[in-house]
Order: C-alpha cells, then structure tokens, then sequence
C-alpha cells in the first residue's frame, strides 16, 4: 500500500518545515508538495492530486475558504484537512460549506494532526472533539432556518477573489497581473462589488474583509 500523500498550504515556513518533519517521519505518509497562498495550493493540487490537501485559513492572494471551494469544484474527490487557528463556529461551518473533510486546531498534539490525516486519507471526516457538539448544533440550526451562510451577499466567485485583493492592497493593475484580466474587467467587478454590498471605499471594503474573514489582522 502507497504512502498518503499530502499537501501542505500554509503561508508560514516554520510551520510548514515543522509539519513536513513530522509527516515525512511518519511510515505511511509523505508530504508531496507545499503552497504559500491559497492561488498556489489550487495549482498544486491540480498538478499532484495529492491524497489529503493541509490548509490553512488565513493565507494571501486566496484565501483558505477560497482555495477548497475551488480545490473541491475541480476535484469533488479532494480531501482537504483544515489546520488553523480559529476556532469559531462561523469559520468551521464556513470551511464545511465548502467542502473540507475535517477541521483541526494548530494547537494540537502531532500525533492528533497524524491521526487526523490518516482518518481523512480514509473517507472519514475529522473534526477537533471540543468542538464537534457546538458545530453540530449551529449547522442543525442555520439549516432548519434556511440562514445563508458563504453568500457574501451574493457576491460571484470571481468577485470574492476580487474582494480578497483589493482588500489586501493590490492596485487594480497587480489584480488584473494576478487574474488574468484586463483592468477593465478589474474595475467591473470592484464596481459590482461596492454596488452589491452598498460601500463606496477600500476601507470599507476592508472592515467587510475582515467581519467575513476573508482577510486577517496583521
């Protein structure tokens, strides 16, 4: 039997060289490729389909929530393992939203991290035990409600993308770079998206950013 091969999505290098230590001593597993972003993890695992995709939440250019939904809407058979630091209800049904098998906090164990993977690679969905009852219970709610959740306020997946950079800084020349559009098309979207969520500048967009955690406080 193969080894489980994984790929890990962190933009901080200790972390990764850490995780990478401690995989590739492990027996059955073997970490295939590391991405820095969430754009480069969708390239990576397009180009190594590895068993189990390791990912962060917090990451430039695409987010975490970003990357699954587009890892998954390529590969429905990707098994993305979250590893974060967030703990709160709206990130872990958000990361469930979009397709991730599993949810565990960077403050555990390594052999919890081991046996997550191990558990994921296998079909099973893993979620850190202390919040597997409150998750539960909120999903079953919002649910019953029929409360959205992942919409932004009918935001396309293009304009999300959009959002996430200029929200990070970039001119509307480096999103273009980073998309593949024309800046036309750039500014399209920043006006659908102040239009769609009724604001009229970057700081406003950024307040948004943050509450939605589509981007993080440095």
């Amino acid at each position: 039997m193969g080894k489980i091969r994984v790929l890990v999505c962190d933009d901080h290098t200790i972390l990764r060289e850490g995780i990478r230590l401690l995989l590739n001593s492990q027996p059955d597993m073997e970490v295939v490729a590391e991405a820095v972003d969430g754009r480069e993890a969708v390239e990576r695992a397009a180009e190594c389909k590895p068993d189990v995709i390791l990912m962060d939440i917090a990451m430039p250019l695409l987010n975490g929530l970003e990357a699954t939904r587009q890892i998954r809407r390529d590969n429905p058979n990707a098994r993305v393992l979250v590893l974060t630091m967030y703990e709160s209800d709206e990130y872990i049904a958000q990361m469930l939203e979009a397709g991730a098998a599993g949810y565990v906090l960077k403050k555990v164990a390594g052999s919890e991290l081991v046996y997550a993977i191990r558990s994921v690679s296998q079909g099973e969905a893993f979620l850190y035990p202390s919040i597997t009852k409150r998750l539960v219970e909120d999903y079953l709610r919002r649910v019953e409600s029929g409360q959205e959740r992942d919409t932004f306020d009918g935001l396309t997946d293009r304009e999300r993308e959009v959002l996430q950079l200029i929200a990070e800084g970039h001119t509307n020349k480096e999103i273009a770079n980073v998309l593949n559009l024309s800046v036309r098309t750039v500014q399209n979207h920043r006006a659908h998206i102040m239009e769609k969520l009724g604001m009229h500048d970057r700081g406003e967009l950024i307040k948004y950013a943050i509450q939605k955690g589509i981007i993080e406080l440095s």
